[in-house]
Formats: structure tokens, sequence, C-alpha cells
């Protein structure tokens, strides 16, 4: 008998896997049964009142063997001798491409600038243990993009761009834990998504297709308004007839190389601010309404207001919080200070962070109008490198207690940190627009009131937080994904501006593979 169940129990109860039997049993009366199975399909946490809920959704199989919870299978057939496509990036949207393409029938030529995703930890220890950023291999740029050694969370808003179910299910098959199948959002860890991104390039490999590291591409091959290919720094010329742009948001020199080829871009909106890090146990207190959380996983938020600054209101929101997580260097070359956060599969750091940002729009960008569609790119580098200036030229990075930087006190004694490079107490003020101190100041009074001792000088904002989604985006046809432009280039995941994490990053990358078998490969 196969039966499916909702519940919403306490945390001891959900998250207990013999008392949840027990609960089960006696709740369906199944005393007696012979074999019975639990299989979850859905978990989410409710804290809105002050007893936290865990609402459950499940699958029971009395004497019975259970559904497997992966409804797919995914084949990748030999396509070494199939016709090519070329893909720029090894990020999720590149990737999840490459094993389109080679479902489809297609051979994937994957280049990507960095290095294969274990020589780059090499790379990351020089950045926080040296201050040495290599331009090519850092926490953006290398096998996996920027989201292996960032977080992993793979909840997406963007569902309908795609089958997120099956990017959930190809990242178990390539090992990832079941459980991200199950949970309202799922998280695979900076810990665990190293070897599920090699697993992927083996799949990739096998197949037939090919992987190319330190590879990166320095021109595109242009046949009037067609691209037939791309040149590498190796002074290589590769041919095929369709390119997927798939580089990411911080290939800034790539956005040059398309503004210098005529290739049309175009500003877009984004967000920039700090990051703030708390205490995990503040947060847990906060959000649980408890002083242990017990069983329950470490507490996150989302917030979200309306600041005003000479008479314009703009959005001031919390992105990307990593619970029981930390804060890393994402700078992508000497002379700037860019952070960002992580947290593990288990999410046990005691430390919990969230990017706090301000929306940027055509206003804020008008002292840089002179840059063209470039122009939130310098306007990005210019805070960039002033945050690296004020912090003394390394990657320390700048930072302030919360409450002073609301008082406009500079802070005496900065608190202990996750952030390994170290920090140093600055006037953030001085680093940030005015227009953007602003609102990051009156934005935190008002999650102060939303959330009661958020707050406070147990907290402390580190600079900055710049690289929340690219700047440019690079327009394509809604229907055909490919280029306004340029034929057979075909713009892709978050780097183009059409994509805000790595599960919309990997639909998208599927989705134009698709669109390029349909006019490019006949099938």
């Amino acid at each position: 008998m196969k039966k499916s169940v909702q519940y919403t129990l306490a945390p001891e109860i959900a998250f207990d896997p013999e008392k949840l039997e027990t609960f089960v049993i006696n709740k369906e009366g199944l005393a007696g049964s012979d074999s019975i199975t639990i299989q979850l399909t859905n978990r989410s946490i409710d804290a809105r009142s002050r007893k936290v809920k865990v609402n459950l959704q499940a699958d029971l199989y009395v004497n019975q063997e259970p559904d497997k919870l992966l409804s797919q299978t995914f084949e990748y057939s030999d396509v070494s001798k199939a016709d090519p496509a070329i893909i720029i990036g090894a990020g999720p949207a590149g990737m999840f491409a490459a094993l389109r393409f080679i479902e489809l029938g297609i051979k994937p030529i994957v280049l990507e600038r960095g290095k294969d995703v274990q020589s780059r930890r090499r790379d990351l220890a020089a950045i926080n243990k040296e201050h040495i950023v290599n331009p090519e291999s850092n926490y953006c740029f290398g096998e996996g993009g920027a989201g292996t050694y960032s977080d992993g969370k793979l909840y997406t808003r963007s569902k309908k761009r795609g089958d997120f179910r099956r990017i959930l299910e190809i990242f178990v098959a390539h090992g990832a834990r079941e459980e991200i199948l199950i949970d309202a959002h799922p998280h695979i860890g900076t810990n665990k998504l190293p070897k599920i991104v090699a697993a992927i390039r083996e799949t990739i490999l096998q197949a037939g297709g090919e992987v190319h590291f330190d590879t990166k591409v320095t021109d595109f091959l242009l046949e009037g308004e067609k691209i037939k290919g791309v040149k590498t720094q190796h002074g290589d010329t590769l041919l095929a007839r369709a390119v997927v742009l798939a580089t990411g948001h911080s290939a800034r020199d790539i956005f040059g190389l398309l503004h210098q080829k005529n290739i049309l871009i175009e500003r877009k909106p984004f967000a920039l601010g700090v990051r703030i890090e708390h205490a995990q146990s503040l947060i847990d207190k906060i959000q649980y309404h408890c002083n242990n959380r017990g069983l329950l996983p470490a507490a996150a938020y989302s917030l979200v207001s309306q600041v005003g600054f000479k008479g314009v209101k703009k959005g001031v929101f919390s992105f990307c919080m990593c619970p029981g997580g930390f804060i890393v260097p994402a700078a992508t070359a000497p002379g700037e200070v860019v952070v960002n956060g992580m947290s593990p599969s288990r999410r046990d750091s005691k430390f919990a962070n969230s990017g706090i940002v301000v929306a940027i729009d055509e206003g804020d960008l008008r002292p840089f109008a002179q840059y063209g569609p470039l122009a939130g790119l310098e306007f990005q580098k210019r805070i960039e490198q002033t945050a690296c200036q004020i912090a003394g030229g390394g990657q320390t990075a700048p930072a302030q207690l919360m409450a002073d930087f609301v008082n406009g006190k500079i802070s005496s004694q900065l608190l202990e940190t996750s952030y390994k490079p170290g920090l140093t107490s600055v006037d953030m003020r001085e680093v940030l627009p005015q227009a953007i101190s602003h609102r990051l100041k009156y934005g935190f009074v008002q999650f102060g009131k939303k959330m009661r001792g958020y707050l406070t000088n147990e907290a402390q904002i580190v600079g900055v937080e710049s690289r929340t989604s690219s700047p440019v985006r690079i327009p394509r046809d809604r229907e055909t994904l490919e280029h306004t432009q340029v034929k057979g280039l075909y713009p892709c995941g978050e780097g183009a501006g059409y994509a805000g994490g790595i599960a919309s990053a990997a639909m998208d990358g599927e989705r134009v593979a698709e669109r390029v078998m349909e006019k490019y490969f006949g099938r």
C-alpha cells in the first residue's frame, strides 16, 4: 500500500527519524505492519509564530518497496565524432549546456579560463593567506564557476524557465545528497560541490566531449554578422556552428571584447552593498524564539525594505544569506576587494552572513556615462578599488560594527570574523557612495524593527558585496535565445543577464542547448 500524507510537526519529531516513525505508526494505525517506509517528498520550516513548526509531505509504503526518489534516468551516448558546439565557461550554465548537448547528439567543447576544481584550491589558499589574486583562477573563475566555492544554494524563483526537478536530479545522479529533492530551500554545500562538479566533467569527457582548462578566449571570429568560432590565448582557432557564451558575471574582459567588436551589449540594473556577519546563535534566537535551536537547521532570514534618498526610493535587501557560513574574498584582480558568502553542507560555522545590498540603476551610473554599456562595470570597479586602498592594499577587507555604522562612529575594535584575510576598521562611508551608505543605514534601522536584536554592535558589516549579478546584459531573442545581432552566438546564464544562481543558470544552459540544436543541427 502507498499513501501520501501531510503533517505539521514539532522539530523534535520532524527531524528525529525514530520519533517520526513512531508518530506515523500511531497516527495512521499501522502497528503490526511487516514493513513501513516513510519517504519524505517535501520539508519546510514555518518560524512565523513563536512556536516553530515543520511542514512535511511524505509517501508511506506499507509492505511494499518504495519508489525511487529519482524519477529520471540520464543517458549520455558517445558524441566524440559528432559535430561540435563551443561553450565558453564551465560554470553551471556551461556544464548543463554541455550535458544537454550530449543528450541531443552534439559534441560540446568547453573552454574554461580557470583551472580544474581541485587545482583551484591552491589559488584560493593564496588569496586567503598571502593576499595574492590570480586573475584567471579564484573564487569566481575556474571549473564550476563562482558557485562551487561560494555556497551551493539551489533555490530559485525562476522554476518556469526549465525543469527544476530535472536539474536537482542531475546533481543527485552525480553525487549530491537526495535531501536536495526534498527540502524547500535545497543546498549542497561548498564542501560537497567540488566532487559533484568533477563528476559532471567526467560524464562530459566519457561521452566524448572536451573540457579545456587554462584556456581563455581572446577573440571572436566573425564573418559578417555570423560567429564562426573563437581564438584562445594559446593562439588556437576553434570553429563551430554555434558558440554558447556562459562566462559568468565577473568576466569583465569578455564584456570589453564584445564592446570592442561592436557586438551589442546593454547596461543592466544590479545591486551593491556590504556583507553583514552575526553570530549564528543570535540569528537562531531571533528566528526560532529560543536559546537553543536543537535539531533545527541553522536559521536563515530574508529582509527587504524601501529607503529614500533625495526623493528617490530604492530597494535595500538581503542577498545570498549564508547560515552557518563564512565570508570569502571574491576579487578577480589585484587591487580590488570583493566579498561573498558560502556555507558548508552542515552549515555548522558559528557565523551567519548575508549580503545587504542596494538596487543600482541608471541614476547611479550617470557619472560613468562615458563608458556606455560598461558604465555599471566601471561603477563596481571604482568602489572595489577604493575598498582595497582604504583597507591597506591587500585582501584585508574594510569593516565597521553595525550600530557604529548607523550612528556614524568609527569602531574602535572589530569582532571575531570568518573572513580569513582579516578586517580593518574604517568608516564605511568612505568606501561606499553617499546614496548607498544612506540607504544601508536606514535599511538597517528598519531591519532592526523587523528582527528584534538584528541591529547591534554584536554584528559587523564587511565591504564590498559588489558581484551580486552582471552589470551587463547581452541581448538575445526571446524565442530563439540567439543574440539579436550576431547569428550563432548564444548568451547564456548569469553573466549574460539571464539567470541568478546555480539552478537558474543550469536551466538556462539546457534551454540554450535545445535552441542551438533546433536551429543549427536540424533535430
